[in-house]
């Protein structure tokens, strides 16, 4: 469907509602290490590049990502996860409080290390990357503080959304306790699956697969548009979701509703840098929007706009209403013109 200028107003209409709204983010909080530097020549000890190490930074990333995403648009983060006694858990809530993101609901487990990626980045392309990470079932102890953290911070929330990135944090018994009570008091429930506890996730407002992992879960392989309806339709009925969003890259997203028809979405954003995080951009535009009790579809295209600001840039990134205005801005001019292709 072609988006008019009216329809394109309406969409940023919308984001005066997102601000301000609550939600409750859960799973696997991460450090990114970023080591950036130059290569200039081939090691003599083995086939690789010697980097010469210009800069350092610190980045949120996993469900810290998402916490940051949340902030960026105008919303309040309720982060439960669980770091290491470390210096990178330290370093992790350092950086989460430079952001304004509470860190009080984060559980420390000691016998296991915050999880934390290095990336080594020479020219603008990442040469490795390095993770340190123990990826294992909570133990009694540490699980039942992150239990009483999520029951503590219900009454607050207005969207709850679920980060798994597959390190410990979500696990099944976790979710068999909480996906009742969050239907119960009606909360809109967002989530961007791991391929492990994909068919855990039962009757959730919204899940987010990209395409490799709806692929998996299905186990079918997307590779036409046939294939990506019969995955589609296949997961959305299975996990008796109220909807189902694969995402597909630089060939957009595709949204998926029971008893209606699936739909397409273009990628709003042409210029594509690097992906990494724009998952958790699209799952937190769409929790915020959920919680403002925007339509599906609409919160969906916008969710669109704002994966295509951070897609521009290495590394997780987020971005802010005012550059989502932009973004629709501007494809309401291309629209206003009739000319190019569907731009939202």
């Amino acid at each position: 469907m072609l988006m008019t200028t009216a329809d394109l107003k309406r969409l940023s209409e919308h984001l005066g509602s997102i601000s301000g709204r609550t939600v409750l983010v859960l799973g696997d909080a991460m450090l990114d290490h970023y080591i950036w530097g130059d290569a200039l020549r081939i090691s003599p000890e083995a086939p690789v590049p010697v980097v010469k190490v210009e800069r350092e930074s610190q980045r949120l990333g996993g469900a810290a990502n998402v916490a940051h995403n949340v902030r960026s648009l105008g919303g309040t983060p309720l982060l439960v996860s669980v770091t290491g006694d470390d210096n990178g858990g330290r370093l992790l809530r350092s950086t989460l409080e430079r952001h304004e993101i509470d860190t009080a609901h984060l559980v420390t487990d000691p016998d296991r290390p915050t999880i934390k990626k290095t990336r080594l980045v020479a020219r603008g392309q990442q040469v490795v990357r390095i993770d340190r990470e123990q990826v294992s079932r909570l133990g009694d102890a540490p699980f039942q503080r992150l239990a009483q953290q999520v029951e503590s911070l219900l009454p607050k929330a207005e969207a709850v959304l679920i980060s798994d990135y597959g390190k410990g944090v979500i696990c099944r018994r976790l979710l068999d306790a909480f996906l009742p009570r969050f239907r119960e008091q009606g909360l809109p429930v967002c989530v961007d699956p791991k391929e492990t506890h994909f068919h855990s996730y039962k009757q959730v407002t919204i899940l987010t697969p990209n395409k490799r992992e709806a692929s998996f879960a299905a186990g079918q392989p997307i590779t036409d548009d046939e294939s990506l309806e019969e995955v589609g339709q296949r997961l959305l009925a299975g996990l008796q979701a109220e909807n189902l969003l694969i995402t597909r890259g630089e060939e957009g997203m595709s949204l998926f509703r029971a008893g209606q028809p699936t739909v397409h979405i273009s990628a709003a954003g042409r210029d594509v840098y690097d992906v990494t995080g724009a998952g958790d951009t699209v799952i937190s535009t769409l929790a915020l929007g959920l919680a403002a009790r925007v339509p599906v579809e609409d919160v969906t295209r916008l969710a669109n706009h704002a994966a295509s600001r951070v897609i521009r840039e290495l590394g997780t990134a987020t971005t802010s209403l005012d550059e989502i205005r932009a973004s629709l801005a501007t494809a309401a001019l291309v629209a206003s013109k009739g000319v190019g292709d569907d731009p939202a």
